[in-house]
């Protein structure tokens, strides 16, 4: 009897120590007592241009008086685009090459690499009046990227890559899409693997604290491959809440329970 009680308070530090705690799985927990007003306020502070880098795809658009003296510059049926087609812009875009080169025509060889949208869009339209128009042309350039294109992989609900068609995609935006993180998924330590010019780097995120608000990291970029870590009580197989940990743990109980019981009378 003695043993089955030990195995009793045995188990039951194991369901305790085994289920997940819930302010593991809360997000924009007030950890250290900041004000969300603060935090609101400083977000486009936090947040810095994207420059462009090898292998982006960009949207160049050029809009003038006369559209026809433009046409060249612009993808065939662009007017027709719907959300349904926006994929076209993989096909139609310009892609920075390995020496940060989009190549336009009637311009030729432009260098974008470092370069923001907004910085390339001055570069394209000065050198469009420069060698082709004149300012009574009035002409209008806008470069955006083609998609916000990540992955995400590990304990989320559909791994895999996605391509989101908008300027600023945040963390959690980017998980949502993903299928969400499950219970058995570590939201204290997601980690960002994230391409510079020097190599890759890996920075690692608490969302579950709402100062991952002031990240510089909060804001996705292109090419982001976001990794969500499982938690340690999914390899330990005793359930992801209370109950089903209360279900395996009984289980356990009453197996070993009945074959201690036998063992005791066949010893007699």
């Amino acid at each position: 009897m003695k043993r089955i009680k030990l195995l009793i308070i045995v188990l039951s530090c194991v369901i305790v120590s085994s289920c997940i705690p819930h302010k593991d799985i809360v997000y924009l927990q007030d950890k250290e007592g900041s004000s969300t007003d603060t935090i609101s306020n400083n977000l486009y502070e936090i947040q810095k241009p994207y420059r462009v880098q090898i292998n982006d795809i960009l949207n160049v658009r050029v809009k003038a008086l006369d559209q026809e003296t433009v046409s060249i510059l612009n993808p065939a049926g662009e007017e027709n685009l719907n959300a349904e087609s926006a994929e076209r812009a993989y096909f139609d875009g310009f892609t920075i090459d390995v020496h940060g080169n989009i190549r336009i025509p009637t311009l030729g060889k432009i260098n974008v690499l470092g370069y923001t949208c907004e910085e390339i869009e001055k570069r394209i339209e000065k050198q469009l009046l420069e060698e082709q128009f004149k300012e009574a042309a009035n002409i209008f350039v806008t470069v955006k990227l083609a998609g916000l294109r990540f992955t995400v992989n590990g304990e989320i609900g559909a791994p895999g890559s996605l391509t989101l068609f908008q300027e600023r995609v945040n963390i959690f935006e980017a998980i949502a899409n993903a299928g969400e993180i499950p219970v058995t998924g570590n939201r204290k330590e997601i980690q960002i693997i994230r391409q510079y010019p020097q190599g890759q780097r890996i920075h690692t995120l608490d969302i579950t604290d709402i100062n991952v608000m002031k990240s510089p990291y909060y804001y996705i970029q292109p090419n982001d491959i976001i990794y969500v870590k499982p938690l340690k009580q999914k390899t330990w197989g005793t359930g992801t809440n209370g109950g089903e940990t209360l279900a395996t743990v009984v289980s356990i109980i009453t197996l070993l329970t009945t074959t201690i019981l036998l063992i005791e009378r066949t010893s007699r």
